[in-house]
């Protein structure tokens, strides 16, 4: 037993984080937004970056999908500066869902989720059957499947939130980043959506790196939340943990309660 203990412990130092973030800066011209901050995103692990609206989640984001370089600092992917990585291999590692997407209301489902394959195509190539089954694998996965011959324009909210993140699907990462995903979303949507992601994690074990307002869903659907306050990590934890009705005050300026129902933590809003 002492040996099995010892070598779980040395499993564990061994463990290696999906990304981190080191010592990072970014300002827009002489405003500051993030400010020499440091996170470890962990593998397998649903990670939800919250705060205030103006508290750097967005550039965060934006940083660690190299849409944005930093100023100082550096954000490494399975220990690798991202910084110089080529974005086609970027693509291969990494999926991306942003809070804005957009396509061809003439566009149908299957042609959409086709583009997740856009890393691994060949010049002049078209679909390879791997490219074929990854794209079926998708589909099916995120419940789009009956409508891959639909226009996406024939889609609603939800269902089109889907088709994007099976494109994302398909491109075969393990680590899939989301902004914001269930914004305009009622909440029935937004709770299928979550679930989803929840699937994604636990029965395929993908890391998910998203953006969230809602402060309860982000307790109830995430494995670790980082809270941002003007540039700085103020809370990075366990949700259990970290979610209090102290640094709900800090992280937004306004006095909730945080209760616990039946054995799980809620924000009451009003």
């Amino acid at each position: 037993m002492a040996n099995n203990k010892k070598e779980m412990i040395e499993k564990l130092k061994e463990k290696k984080p999906a990304m981190e973030v080191r010592n990072l800066s970014f300002a827009y011209g002489d405003h500051l937004i993030l400010k020499n901050i440091s996170l470890m995103i962990e593998e397998g692990k649903i990670t939800t970056i919250i705060g205030a609206n103006g508290c750097g989640k967005s550039t965060l984001f934006s940083l660690m999908t190299k849409n944005l370089h930093p100023a100082y600092g550096k954000i490494f992917l399975h220990g690798k500066n991202i910084r110089h990585m080529r974005l086609n291999d970027f693509a291969k590692k990494v999926s991306i869902v942003h809070q804005y997407n957009t396509a061809s209301d003439d566009i149908t489902v299957e042609k959409l989720v086709s583009y997740g394959r856009t890393p691994y195509m060949k010049l002049m190539g078209g679909y390879s059957e791997e490219d074929e089954r990854w794209i079926e694998h998708a589909m099916e996965v995120t419940g789009v499947l009956p409508y891959r011959d639909r226009e996406i324009s024939q889609l609603s909210g939800g269902q089109r939130q889907r088709v994007f993140i099976a494109m994302a699907l398909a491109q075969n990462t393990k680590i899939l980043f989301l902004d914001e995903p269930t914004t305009y979303l009622d909440i029935r949507y937004q709770l299928d959506i979550l679930r989803l992601v929840r699937k994604l994690n636990e029965q395929y074990g993908i890391t998910i790196i998203m953006v969230l307002h809602e402060m309860n869903q982000a307790i109830h659907f995430s494995d670790q939340i980082i809270g941002l306050k003007d540039g700085n990590v103020l809370i990075h934890g366990n949700p259990e943990e970290v979610i209090t009705t102290e640094s709900i005050s800090k992280l937004y300026n306004v006095d909730l309660k945080v209760v616990n129902v039946n054995g799980q933590k809620f924000i009451l809003t009003v």
